[in-house]
């Protein structure tokens, strides 16, 4: 089922065009890249969002473009501290506008992977980690050779993105593959067109972040 996203902030009459959207979406990212380049497509195979991680930085900045041409940049995603740690991503449009944050919550994450997505200083949806024993295994195992490669290929972890009043949105599954990170975004349940792309940048940025955890 296609429809036309335009994503309009609320402070700003400025208007995203990000693209016609089919789902499920395709999330996939090399896995020894230099910096972290994460590309977008639906399932009609249209660019959604490309991502690039800005090198050599203090405090963690991500540009997000609209393809692979990065000509039209959309958002800018910047820590507020150098260390990861409960730090804080914002969303920025190219034109400066607010468009929410999302955080890890540090010691709710240190088992099960936990963020929280803000709008306006308010929690606005959250991400958990479905299955947390998966990437604990895949962890203790990864060292071994053989079992790792097995345990990395086979045990994919899930993420799933709840409304503030709990209704699953959205829900991100990671899919066997051996040399990049492959993800695929179900939609679960129709939301605020705005919500779901910020849904969208935060899964984003939590891809980029547990996969330095393992």
């Amino acid at each position: 089922r296609y429809k036309d996203y335009r994503y309009r902030a609320k402070e700003s009459l400025s208007v995203y065009e990000v693209a016609v959207m089919q789902y499920p979406l395709e999330m996939r990212f090399k896995l020894f890249a230099l910096s972290q380049q994460i590309a977008v497509h639906d399932a009609a195979g249209k660019s959604i969002l490309y991502v690039k991680q800005k090198m050599f930085r203090l405090k963690e900045k991500v540009e997000v473009f609209s393809d692979s041409d990065m000509k039209q940049k959309l958002f800018e995603i910047n820590a507020d501290r150098m260390l990861d740690f409960s730090a804080n991503y914002r969303f920025t449009g190219a034109d400066g506008t607010d468009w929410g944050t999302v955080r890890r919550e540090g010691m709710r994450s240190l088992w099960a992977a936990h963020y929280d997505i803000y709008e306006q200083g308010q929690i606005d949806m959250t991400i958990r980690e479905e299955e947390p024993w998966k990437r604990f295994v895949e962890s203790v195992l990864g060292e071994i050779p053989i079992a790792g490669f097995v345990a990395i290929y086979l045990l994919n972890p899930s993420y799933l993105v709840r409304t503030a009043n709990g209704t699953p949105a959205l829900r991100a599954i990671k899919k066997p593959s051996i040399f990049e990170r492959y993800f695929v975004i179900e939609k679960l349940a129709e939301i605020d067109e705005d919500d779901e792309l910020r849904a969208l940048l935060a899964l984003i940025m939590m891809v980029m972040l547990e996969k330095r955890r393992g």
